[in-house]
């Protein structure tokens, strides 16, 4: 993992390709609070206990005029089952590159089951208006990150 983002900082830009195989840029977004969270695969205990949580305060996100993208390295067709499995309400970019997660800090050596290897810490990014970042959490908590990235957009 490199360096963690500071709040305050501006957020790094992307463009990336959706689960529908659109492309979006982050600029687009200028105007609207952005909820980045970062998880590592698709359809697995905690990646759906984060995006399920994110779909069940989602209404209150688009309230406060934020956006939720979920991203991890999965392909297009994966996020697709997925978001439809689990009927996720925004839109899971892909990182197949993990460009977008080496820019956000989040991509590094993990271990699990005695196994180490490179893949994606769990984390989230909140950003204002004006693309700089809000609130900076990395190596969050599954169940927790849905609540602490929308009190940060309130």
């Amino acid at each position: 993992m490199r360096s963690e983002l500071a709040p305050g900082t501006p957020a790094p830009t992307f463009e990336a390709r959706t689960d529908g195989g659109e492309t979006v840029n982050l600029a687009d977004f200028r105007g609207q609070k952005v909820i980045l969270y970062f998880y590592p695969k698709d359809d697995t205990p905690g990646c759906t206990t984060q995006s399920c949580g994110f779909r069940d305060v989602h209404v209150e996100i688009t309230e406060k005029n934020a956006v939720v993208f979920g991203i991890s390295p999965d392909g297009e067709e994966s996020h697709q089952k997925f978001r439809a499995k689990f009927d996720l309400p925004f839109t899971l970019l892909v990182d197949e590159d993990h460009s977008i997660a080496e820019a956000y800090g989040v991509w590094g050596e993990r271990t699990m089951y005695g196994r180490t290897f490179m893949g994606i810490h769990r984390s989230h990014f909140v950003i204002d208006e004006n693309g700089d970042l809000l609130e900076t959490s990395y190596n969050v908590a599954p169940a927790d990150s849905p609540a602490a990235a929308l009190a940060a957009v309130s």
